[in-house]
């Protein structure tokens, strides 16, 4: 495999990882005033991503960081073409990191705001990152809006399975709820957003030109309804498991769909850095990678047991 389709699978592999971490992230905090039926069960809400939200974010900057190192072109390209909502981003991520830090140490006056900061930062970012790869594929406001409106349902479909899988009592029966309400949302918006990801491009692209990618799609929406029934049975680590695949597959289908022109104009080889840049992150993305991995799997280890209220 040459360098420069294995640092575009690194990126995309780090990407579908931030997704699918922060996405519950997201998902719990919009859900925080849905649910949390008082300051206790909003305590025990938050308690269920309080060890790993900050360190789900490092997938990000470290997505980012593979862009700048190894395509360069393509990082320069998507954060000036996207600045405004990037900035939008990076101040939704801000207000939600500060109110999660700040919400255990002020007063009750003051901790209302700090839950409406995490409702609005949760909510801004989750939706516009999928605005922003939606109007990457398209460049419409339609694609826009729909892009958005995919990864917000799908957040919250995914925090609230999180949530009934992580709580106890009634805060988990409500969450169950709440997945199957946000899931009647999110699978007619799935039925039309994920099959349009491998069709973009110029006359767009039948089955028979991007057949792995139009599986990656299709799969992505039986993940998402096989995660409605599982709520329904009262699975939540299975049904946990399904949103998270329906979310690697649909990030699947949308890298697939980039490899070809990460953007406009732009193929992928174009972007790369020379080939002495790859090789030399190469030998640090070997020795560093497994030991970020490692972390992370311990850390969810450790803190795998239900949150009680």
């Amino acid at each position: 495999m040459e360098l420069t389709t294995f640092w575009f699978l690194v990126i995309a592999f780090l990407w579908t990882g931030y997704f699918v971490l922060e996405g519950f992230d997201f998902g719990v905090g919009a859900l925080l005033p849905v649910l949390g039926r008082g300051e206790a069960e909003r305590k025990q809400m938050l308690q269920t991503i309080g060890p790993v939200w900050d360190g789900n974010e490092v997938w990000l900057i470290t997505a980012v960081g593979a862009m700048f190192a190894a395509f360069p072109a393509w990082y320069a390209g998507l954060l000036s073409g996207f600045y405004l909502p990037l900035v939008m981003v990076l101040a939704g991520l801000i207000v939600r990191g500060v109110a999660l830090e700040w919400r255990g140490k002020v007063t009750a006056r003051e901790r209302a705001l700090c839950d409406a900061g995490i409702v609005a930062g949760s909510v801004l970012t989750a939706f516009l990152w999928g605005a922003i790869f939606g109007h990457l594929l398209y460049g419409t406001a339609v694609a826009t809006m729909l892009g958005g409106a995919l990864s917000l349902t799908l957040a919250i479909v995914h925090g609230a399975v999180f949530v009934a899988l992580k709580t106890s009592g009634p805060l988990r029966a409500r969450a169950r709820r709440a997945a199957l309400a946000a899931a009647a949302v999110a699978l007619p918006v799935a039925v039309v957003a994920l099959p349009a990801i491998p069709s973009s491009g110029a006359g767009g692209a039948g089955w028979t030109a991007r057949p792995l990618l139009w599986l990656a799609a299709l799969a992505a929406m039986a993940a998402l309804a096989s995660a409605v029934a599982l709520v329904w049975r009262r699975r939540e680590g299975w049904a946990f498991t399904a949103t998270a695949a329906s979310i690697v597959l649909a990030t699947a289908a949308l890298f697939g769909t980039l490899w070809r022109a990460p953007l406009p104009g732009l193929t992928v080889a174009e972007a790369a850095s020379a080939p002495y840049t790859l090789s030399m992150l190469t030998w640090i993305g070997l020795v560093a990678l497994p030991f970020v991995l490692a972390y992370q799997a311990w850390t969810y280890w450790v803190f795998r047991r239900r949150v009680a209220a």
